[in-house]
């Protein structure tokens, strides 16, 4: 039985013909490689083989002197973990998406997210709960309890795994929400708008910033409420027959560059022609409206419009523009690139909502 002496450095010699003082220090094998923690350049295994031993026999006799000087290697403490509780997670992985570039309307679902999150833990004398110990039932009955709809089941079952996962798998707690099941809903049809021309020149005598906005919306397929609120004239070219975004600006977080229809670019030289690059094309100025502001706009002119048939909304402009890309390109491709969606699959998705003619008589089969 070989005894730990301790403070007795030896010098060990590895099969890669590599060697290492060593030496036991309150129940702890040291071992070092080079004299870096005692002040000393000494590196012997950077040396050639033949160099090597009598560098490392140099080292030991180093660590030996310094050791009767007093010297010893530092303990290193070790932090104890801390084990968070769940809502305690919840609010600091909140914090934390609420700095990041997301959209005001998904900073505000989790926000909402994480208010129901310390309220049911509350009510459930949960509140104390580590996450390393939460499972994935508890996850389960929170959605349940409130999600009052499928949509709503699936959006509140996003946004607690957005805050609570990552962390507790990090720590090994793995939460599989897959086990979490989001009952189908009916998809809805949206209604595209039959006759684009007559809505628009209602919206035009009703409202210039609310045309400019649907006109766009329909021409360019940009999303009303960021995209096309932030516009400045320096987006768009000299003669306004391009917009360019950088991904910043975008949803899909990639950079868009469209061309502006004829018909847009004479609109929109009318207008702000006269604008310096930085000013916005709504307030013409360097501030901007409301994220709400047209949100606003159109609830006025919904109320008082003859036009407007029932849940038709202003990306009913969207959609509509996106139902004529397709009809008249067949592409999935380029209408994912009008479109500024992150991937095709997103597109597909989108068609099924809306009211595409996806078969003519001629493509079913015939005896």
């Amino acid at each position: 039985m070989k005894i730990k002496n301790e403070l007795e450095p030896r010098l060990s010699k590895c099969s890669n013909e590599r060697y290492i003082v060593n030496f036991w220090f309150n129940g702890k094998r040291h071992r070092y490689s080079s004299g870096n923690v005692i002040g000393l350049e000494v590196y012997p295994n950077q040396l050639p083989i033949i160099e090597r031993k009598e560098q490392a026999e140099l080292l030991l006799s180093a660590f030996k002197v310094e050791i009767k000087k007093g010297w010893r290697p530092e303990l290193k403490k070790l932090q104890p973990k801390v084990n968070l509780t769940a809502v305690e997670v919840c609010k600091k992985v909140c914090l934390q998406k609420l700095n990041l570039d997301y959209s005001n309307s998904y900073k505000k679902d989790l926000k909402r997210t994480t208010r129901l999150w310390e309220s049911y833990c509350k009510q459930q004398g949960i509140s104390n709960l580590g996450i390393a110990e939460l499972q994935i039932n508890h996850i389960r009955e929170f959605v349940y309890a409130n999600a009052p709809s499928s949509n709503s089941t699936g959006n509140l079952k996003r946004n607690i795994s957005a805050l609570l996962k990552e962390e507790a798998e990090s720590i090994g707690n793995i939460l599989k929400f897959n086990k979490i099941k989001v009952p189908k809903s009916a998809q809805e049809l949206h209604r595209p708008i039959d006759d684009v021309s007559k809505l628009l020149d209602e919206i035009k005598s009703y409202n210039d910033n609310l045309f400019i906005c649907c006109l766009l919306t329909y021409g360019l397929l940009l999303r009303p409420h960021r995209e096309i609120r932030c516009l400045t004239k320096g987006d768009f070219n000299g003669d306004f027959s391009q917009v360019s975004l950088s991904g910043n600006r975008v949803k899909s977080k990639r950079n868009r560059i469209l061309p502006v229809p004829r018909n847009i670019q004479e609109e929109l030289k009318i207008r702000y022609n006269q604008l310096n690059k930085s000013e916005n094309l709504f307030t013409q100025n360097e501030t901007l409206h409301h994220p709400d502001y047209f949100k606003g706009l159109w609830t006025k002119f919904k109320n008082q419009s003859s036009s407007l048939e029932l849940n038709q909304t202003l990306y009913s402009f969207r959609h509509t523009g996106a139902i004529k890309v397709f009809e008249k390109t067949g592409s999935l491709l380029k209408l994912q690139q009008v479109m500024g969606h992150s991937d095709m699959k997103v597109s597909l998705t989108y068609l099924r909502g809306l009211e595409v003619k996806q078969l003519d008589v001629e493509d079913l089969p015939e005896l």
